[in-house]
C-alpha cells in the first residue's frame, strides 16, 4: 500500500507541476500579447477602443481556470510568479513598437496595478460564488463584469492620465469606457463558452490521468 500511495502522489505531483507550467505560460503570453495591443488604438463605428480589447478577457478565462484546477492559494502563487515576467517583457516590446520609453514604463506600472487589483478581486469573487453556487458558468460570468470594469478604469487612469501619448491621454475615459463594454460581452459571448469547453477537457484529462 505504501509503494502505491508513493506512486499515486509522485504521479500527481508531476501533473500539477506540468499543468502549472501550462497556466504560467498562457498567463504570461496572453498579459504580454494585450498589453502590446492596449497601445494601439482603433475606432469602430466612431467608438475608440484598442486591439487589446479583444485579447485581455482572456486573462480572466485563464484566472478562473486556474482557482478552478489549483485552488485559490496556489492560484495566487502561480499569478504572482508569472505577471513580472509579464511586465518585463510587455515594457520591452511595447518600446520596441517604436514608443517613448516613459510611456511603455507606464503601461507596464498601470498594467501590473490593474492586475493585481483585478485578478485579487477575480480570484475572491469566483471562489465565493464558486462554493456556494453549482452552475458552472456563473463564478466565471460574474467574475468577468465586476474584473473587466474595475481592470479597465485602474489601467487606463494610471496609463494614460497626463501621458506623454497625446491621443490616450486625451481620450482614456472614453476608451475605458468603450473597452470594458466591449471586454464584458467579448467575455460572456465567445471566452466563456471557451472556458467551459477548457474545463471539460481538462478535467477529464486529469480523470483519466488519475485512473
Amino acid at each position: 500500500m505504501g509503494e502505491i500511495s508513493k506512486s499515486t502522489v509522485s504521479r500527481m505531483n508531476k501533473r500539477n507541476k506540468k499543468l502549472i507550467f501550462l497556466l504560467v505560460l498562457i498567463h504570461i503570453s496572453i498579459t504580454t500579447l494585450s498589453n502590446a495591443l492596449v497601445s494601439i488604438p482603433i475606432e469602430i463605428y466612431k467608438f475608440k477602443i484598442t486591439w487589446a480589447a479583444f485579447s485581455f478577457p482572456l486573462v480572466v478565462v485563464a484566472t478562473d481556470l486556474t482557482v478552478r484546477l489549483l485552488g485559490k492559494s496556489i492560484a495566487q502563487k502561480t499569478i504572482a510568479f508569472s505577471y513580472p515576467i509579464s511586465i518585463i517583457s510587455s515594457i520591452l516590446i511595447i518600446y520596441f513598437e517604436g514608443n517613448l520609453m516613459s510611456v511603455a514604463f507606464r503601461i507596464g506600472i498601470a498594467s501590473a496595478t490593474a492586475y493585481a487589483l483585478g485578478i485579487l478581486i477575480d480570484i475572491n469573487i469566483f471562489q465565493y460564488i464558486r462554493e456556494r453556487y453549482s452552475a458552472w458558468w456563473l463564478a466565471p460570468a460574474l467574475s468577468t463584469v465586476i474584473s473587466n470594469v474595475i481592470d479597465s478604469y485602474a489601467f487606463f487612469s494610471t496609463a494614460f492620465f497626463g501621458s506623454e501619448d497625446i491621443y490616450m491621454s486625451t481620450n482614456w475615459i472614453e476608451i475605458a469606457g468603450n473597452q470594458t463594454a466591449l471586454k464584458i460581452i467579448i467575455g460572456l459571448v465567445f471566452f466563456l463558452p471557451i472556458y467551459g469547453i477548457l474545463l471539460n477537457f481538462i478535467s477529464k484529462r486529469l480523470s483519466q490521468e488519475n485512473l
